[in-house]
């Protein structure tokens, strides 16, 4: 059965209260669906606090833009995130805290925002999760942290940590062309940070794991990816995390810091512009996109302006609102929200649509092309062909010496072979890495597997790693969240009573890695039988090399408490699979009557986020 049956009637306009009951009902501040966790009043105190990205991006627009579309900035607005957050954190009966969301919205647990609400009762800066003063706040380095890092709180005119030092700001602030706030003088002036605090952790790669190498209370290694390119051949040569991931093309690093960086003013105001210098790329890009509605992500300052999260959500932007398309044929009696009801405020919102798709787009091909940079397909053996079948080997490598691949989250990053063979009139004869109805590859995770309504996938080459859990006696399970199942009504997350440095291994859970080590590869090997042949040939074999955001079983094993948005599980489960990126694809004719068989390499055409 399909576990993620949708339940809403096609055409209906979603409604604007928030979906996460569950998680309301277990907040500590007590907040309902209705009545916003922060009030008015108490919000504009609070926001005064944190400079929001938007201030920020008044002078730093290039790097707004490219911030506002990044996963750092939809940390905390994903309907995945929050739902499995407060999934792992039921399960362990609360004790689990903030462990999660510390990441997501560092802000917004500093301000002491309750850990469970909907994004639409939260705090603007608190929505903009990973947000520039998340990063240009800190001046410690607290090393290996798990973030749980203190940042300074000030307005828009406190002061901001930078790799480079004061000098460019001090210069500004004399030239009447920028008009800069001082310390003596702020009114009718640009509102700016009067200090820059030279702080030149911001350029390293210990800065990136404060947050990137995750562990849990109990000793758990969750995340580890700062570890890995520690001990990588990439830091042993001084190529630090920003060097490929801040740079002009995601994933690769050209070997000279003067070509790898983009070049360009770092301040904008007023048409006057700061000097020219080294300028880091701040999009990001990594496994991670939006499912969500685009008139709510990317953040975008004319999009807030114009209407709240519940009337965007009221916009059915896929239907063609705002169109000329629809609008020249819509019936007189067809339903609008009174918000939507006017047509010139469709156009308008369609304007602003069209802009929020253009940047996603864009990034979704930044995201493509920094996963084709981690993942590779460097060759495929045919070891048989013939009338007795078809044998042949695919090898994978990790194409980047900076950590293995997946990296981070390993456990929940689905990168997998597709490969299938059909008949010349098109049957399918032998088939590898297809989703079942739900989403996902045939794994032991696959519901439809699970169940035995599907075989398990024989063949799979998956380099999605798994979380293997300790059971009651001892023994151990694999599993999609890393919480044991437990005969205890009250299982806890708490510290180890184990030494895990004695024991070299946390006694509650661990990970089963499956990923590419730096300079590594791994083989899919394939047989297409004698048997399935058909008789009509030849045959046409194709092999893809995909990768996921998260795998659907996710989906469905943190469904339980809801989604944000008032998004289904059918809905985000949609949204994730059709965004699974094509890395690689390669095509051969497959004939019995011949030995030799030439796989040629298909170009991958420029990613998308709606189709």
């Amino acid at each position: 059965m399909d576990v993620m049956q949708e339940t809403r009637p096609p055409h209906t306009v979603r409604t604007a209260a928030p979906a996460v009951m569950t998680l309301l009902v277990l907040s500590s501040a007590g907040s309902s669906a209705q009545e916003p966790a922060v009030d008015a009043r108490h919000a504009e105190v609070m926001e005064a606090s944190y400079p929001s990205a938007a201030e920020c991006g008044e002078c730093h627009p290039t790097h707004y833009q490219q911030w506002s579309v990044s996963p750092h900035a939809y940390a905390q607005l994903s309907p995945v995130f929050n739902s499995m957050q407060a999934t792992i954190t039921k399960l362990t009966n609360g004790t689990n805290g903030d462990f999660c969301i510390r990441c997501h919205t560092p802000i917004g647990m500093s301000r002491g925002e309750p850990i469970f609400t909907s994004n639409m009762n939260r705090s603007e800066v608190s929505r903009e999760g990973i947000t520039c003063a998340v990063c240009h706040r800190v001046n410690e380095a607290y090393g290996k942290f798990s973030a749980r890092i203190a940042i300074d709180e000030g307005g828009i005119y406190a002061p901001v940590a930078g790799p480079t030092g004061p000098e460019e700001l001090e210069r500004a602030k004399q030239d009447p062309a920028f008009n800069l706030a001082t310390e003596d003088e702020r009114t009718r002036r640009r509102a700016v940070h009067l200090e820059v605090e030279p702080f030149f952790e911001l350029a390293e790669s210990g800065f990136c794991g404060m947050c990137h190498d995750v562990n849990s209370t109990g000793g758990f290694r969750l995340e580890e990816a700062f570890s890995e390119y520690k001990s990588s051949p990439a830091s042993a040569r001084g190529v630090s995390c920003q060097d490929c991931h801040m740079g002009v093309t995601p994933g690769e690093f050209t070997g000279d810091p003067a070509t790898n960086y983009a070049r360009g003013p770092a301040a904008e105001i007023r048409g006057a512009e700061t000097r020219t210098r080294k300028l880091t790329d701040h999009r990001f890009a990594g496994p991670d996109h939006s499912i969500i509605h685009p008139g709510v992500f990317p953040h975008n300052p004319e999009a807030k302006e114009f209407a709240t999260i519940a009337e965007w959500l009221q916009f059915d932007w896929e239907a063609g609102w705002g169109t000329d398309e629809f609008e020249d044929d819509v019936p007189d009696d067809y339903y609008f929200p009174d918000r939507w009801a006017d047509y010139t405020d469709r156009l308008d919102a369609r304007f602003i649509i069209e802009d929020q798709l253009g940047r996603l787009d864009a990034y979704m091909e930044q995201r493509r092309v920094v996963l084709a940079n981690g993942y590779q397909i460097e060759g495929i053996v045919t070891e048989e062909a013939g009338e007795d079948g078809f044998d042949f080997r695919v090898k994978v490598i990790n194409a980047t010496d900076g950590h293995s691949v997946p990296t981070g989250f390993i456990a929940e990053r689905l990168v997998y072979l597709q490969v299938t063979v059909l008949d010349a009139v098109g049957d399918t004869v032998f088939k590898s890495g297809d989703l079942d109805p739900n989403g996902d590859v045939r794994d032991s995770h696959s519901v439809y597997v699970h169940n035995g309504l599907l075989p398990k996938d024989p063949n799979l080459l998956s380099l999605q790693s798994k979380f293997i859990t300790r059971n009651l006696r001892g023994t151990e399970r694999e599993q999609v969240l890393a919480v044991n199942h437990s005969l205890d009504p009250l299982p806890f997350e708490r510290p180890s009573t184990i030494s895990s440095v004695l024991t070299g291994r946390q006694p509650g859970a661990r990970t089963h890695r499956m990923n590419i080590e730096p300079g590594g590869h791994r083989w899919g090997t394939y047989e297409v039988d004698r048997d399935a042949l058909t008789g009509h040939g030849p045959y046409r074999a194709t092999v893809r090399l995909l990768a996921g955001m998260v795998p659907v079983n996710l989906v469905h094993a943190i469904s339980g408490v809801g989604f944000d948005y008032g998004m289904s599980a059918r809905e985000v489960a949609d949204a994730i699979t059709e965004r699974h990126a094509l890395l690689a694809e390669y095509v051969a004719v497959l004939d019995p009557r011949r030995d030799d068989v030439e796989w040629i390499e298909r170009e991958i055409p420029p990613a998308r986020w709606h189709r």
